[in-house]
């Protein structure tokens, strides 16, 4: 129907005349509340907003000479993390002369892992150096997986 028309029989109902697929042929309208719509349109957006599940990550730092009781301190807190469903950072911080021996860092990264085999996955192996740190992202492994 031509445009006059729609917006006539728009303007009868008190409502809005919508383009709804501007590209199609012959243009798609329809008659509507467009504030009614909108409201609509936010008020689903707001609770998809509040439904959002936000990842927590922890870290839990790590020297490459660390002591045994050290290691075993800092891996019980990780393993508590994880169990909490919360995603755990290590990191492995290395300092002056340290720089030159990075696959110490990456021994205790091997490590770690392997502790937490069973309660975890790497979500983010460790590549290369980030300046002075070696990381490793390790996620929870979820029930029935």
């Amino acid at each position: 129907m031509p445009v006059e028309q729609a917006l006539e029989m728009a303007r009868a109902k008190g409502l809005d005349l919508v383009e709804v697929a501007p590209t199609a042929r012959p243009i798609v309208c329809k008659i509507m509340d467009w504030g009614k719509y909108r409201y609509e349109q936010e008020k689903k957006a707001r609770e998809a907003r509040r439904k959002e599940h936000q990842i927590e990550v922890k870290e839990v730092k790590f020297r490459p000479g660390v002591a045994e009781n050290d290691f075993q301190t800092k891996l019980a807190m990780a393993r508590r993390f994880l169990e909490q469903g919360k995603h755990v950072k290590v990191t492995v911080m290395f300092r002056r002369r340290e720089m030159r021996r990075p696959e110490n860092g990456f021994e205790v990264l091997a490590r770690v892992r392997q502790e937490l085999e069973g309660i975890a996955r790497a979500d983010r192996e460790a590549g290369a150096l980030e300046g002075r740190d070696l990381t490793m992202v390790l996620a929870p492994l979820r029930r029935g997986t």
